[in-house]
C-alpha cells in the first residue's frame, strides 16, 4: 500500500491529487485557459500536502500523466515529478493520459474515446473498450465526418475530452455520445496504486512525456 501524489498537467487543467491504496485522499485543480502550470503546480503541492498533515518524505511514489498532450504542460509535470522522485529517492510512475481520461466514464457503452484537443480539426485520441482496455492505438488524426465509423457502425461510443466539439460539429452518427471533459489527476488514483503494486516504474533519469508530436512553436 502507498501514499502517491499525482500529476495530472497534459491539458489546460492543473491538478494535483494525493492517494492512499489507490482511493484519493485530495485534490487541488485550476482550469485556467492560459495555462497556470508554472504558477500554480508547485503551490498545490505544498498545499495539498500540509493540509495533509503531510512531508514529501512521506510519499512513497510520485505519478504523472505521460500524454500526449500539451508539450510545455507535460514539461512542467513531468519535472516536478522528476525532481521529487529524484530528490526523496521514490520511484516514478506515468499514467498515459487518454487511458486517464477514459477512466472517467461511467455510463455503459461499446466504446470509448478519449480525444484532447490538437490543432486545428486534429486531436490526440486513442480507442477503448468498456472495461478499459486500449483496442486502438494512440493517434494525432485530423477528424473528419467518417471518423471512427468502423466503431459507430457496430455500437454506442463516448467520446470524451477537449476535443469532443469539433467531432460533435460534424459527426451526425445515432451512436455517438459527448462528454466535454478535460484530464484529471482524481483518475489517476487507483491507476497509480496498481502499477506500484507491481513495480511497474520509470527509470527516473531517462523518462520523457510521450510527446506524440514533435513541439512546434507558436
Amino acid at each position: 500500500m502507498a501514499l502517491i501524489l499525482c500529476l495530472e498537467t497534459a491539458s489546460t487543467n492543473c491538478s494535483v491529487a494525493l492517494a492512499k491504496d489507490g482511493a484519493l485522499l485530495d485534490l487541488k485543480e485550476d482550469n485556467d485557459k492560459n495555462y497556470s502550470h508554472a504558477e500554480k503546480l508547485h503551490v498545490f503541492i505544498k498545499e495539498i500536502l500540509e493540509e495533509n498533515g503531510l512531508k514529501p518524505e512521506d510519499l512513497d511514489a510520485v505519478a504523472v500523466s505521460k500524454g500526449p498532450g500539451s508539450y510545455t504542460g507535460l514539461r512542467i509535470g513531468v519535472s516536478a515529478a522528476k525532481g521529487l522522485c529524484f530528490s526523496l529517492d521514490i520511484p516514478l510512475i506515468s499514467i498515459p493520459t487518454l487511458y486517464s481520461l477514459a477512466l472517467q466514464v461511467k455510463q455503459e457503452t461499446n466504446y470509448i474515446v478519449p480525444m484532447l484537443d490538437a490543432r486545428r480539426m486534429e486531436v490526440y485520441s486513442a480507442v477503448f473498450d468498456p472495461t478499459k482496455i486500449q483496442i486502438r492505438d494512440t493517434k494525432a488524426e485530423v477528424l473528419e465526418e467518417t471518423s471512427f465509423s468502423e466503431y459507430l457502425e457496430k455500437g454506442k461510443i463516448i467520446f470524451i475530452g477537449s476535443g469532443v466539439e469539433k467531432f460533435e460539429n460534424i459527426c451526425s452518427q445515432a451512436n455517438a455520445r459527448y462528454i466535454k471533459s478535460l484530464p484529471s489527476a482524481r483518475e489517476m488514483a487507483k491507476a497509480a496504486e496498481n502499477k506500484y503494486q507491481k513495480s511497474d516504474t520509470e527509470d527516473v533519469a531517462y523518462f520523457e512525456p510521450y510527446y506524440l508530436k514533435d513541439f512546434i512553436a507558436g
